[in-house]
């Protein structure tokens, strides 16, 4: 299947620069025990945060745009109690995708949702999980630090961390091992603020990727935010910067990817994982 992959990508691969970028269409077929979707893209997070009901078509647009609203009229902890109440306090079908991700050996993995499957995998795993914060009180960081031995996570600074474990970066939050979300407009303006001027990364992260090449599965890059969140982590990429596997791009994505330097691959994530796998399994 490797004939797929562009001979760039083969290379970025063996060389260890290929840095696999997830975004909501990976979490398709994970369900809940009554059989529901997890919800995953924008419109479905709109309404199940909204009781199941759509809101006014203005709000609709994009997700921060409606948890903007409930922030306003409900308060911040409404919308951080349905975060947590979805990823949290839901049991989620395991994810065979995130499975292969998390056994195929990479040591720098984004994720640009909000749900644990890749921690779940990880959690007999030493890894190093960034987590993005927004609107925070003194300093300019907005990250936080956790180090899992393996059993569990513990919160460590810029002075203990041990930058050579395995790498999980999640600039718009988890529930665990706290309950840390960028979600509202409000927030995404104050992190991406920062992530532009140098403080949403850790300067070990910063530095790890200057020459990376990241592979986009299952993201739509369709609205605003993705596009300025990728725009601001891939920044240092090799060339190319990256793969994106897109099936059909809107005009608006294929303008994006050129723009940044990567090359759109006529692939579902899950052919493009399997075509990676067969990859790395041949050189293992």
């Amino acid at each position: 299947m490797t004939q797929l992959l562009p001979k760039s990508l083969l290379d970025a691969l063996e060389a260890g620069r290929c840095v696999p970028v997830l975004g909501h269409q990976a979490l398709e077929g994970i369900t809940d025990t009554q059989g529901n979707a997890m919800p995953a893209d924008s419109d479905s997070l709109i309404i199940a945060m909204n009781n199941g009901r759509p809101m006014a078509p203005k709000l609709m647009y994009e997700f921060p745009r409606a948890a903007m609203n409930i922030e306003l009229k409900r308060g911040r902890k409404a919308v951080t109690r349905f975060l947590d109440t979805t990823y949290r306090d839901t049991q989620w079908s395991a994810s065979s995708f995130h499975q292969q991700l998390a056994e195929a050996g990479f040591d720098y993995l984004i994720d640009l949702n909000r749900d644990t499957q890749l921690q779940n995998f990880w959690s007999r795993t030493p890894h190093l999980l960034v987590v993005g914060v927004a609107r925070i009180g003194g300093g300019t960081e907005r990250y936080r630090l956790f180090q899992h031995d393996g059993e569990a996570y513990y919160p460590v600074t810029l002075e203990t961390v041990d930058s050579s474990l395995p790498i999980l970066f999640k600039p718009v939050g988890t529930p665990v091992p706290e309950s840390l979300y960028i979600a509202s407009d409000a927030d995404y303006v104050d992190y991406l603020t920062e992530l532009m001027g140098g403080f949403g990364m850790p300067p070990f992260l910063k530095q790890k990727r200057k020459g990376c090449q990241y592979l986009l599965l299952g993201l739509k890059l369709d609205r605003d935010t993705p596009r300025m969140l990728i725009n601001d982590i891939v920044y240092d990429a090799g060339h190319p910067a990256g793969w994106a596997c897109i099936q059909d791009p809107t005009p608006k994505e294929a303008r994006f990817l050129e723009r940044q330097g990567f090359e759109v691959l006529n692939l579902s994530h899950q052919d493009c994982l399997n075509a990676v796998l067969t990859e790395v399994n041949a050189h293992a």
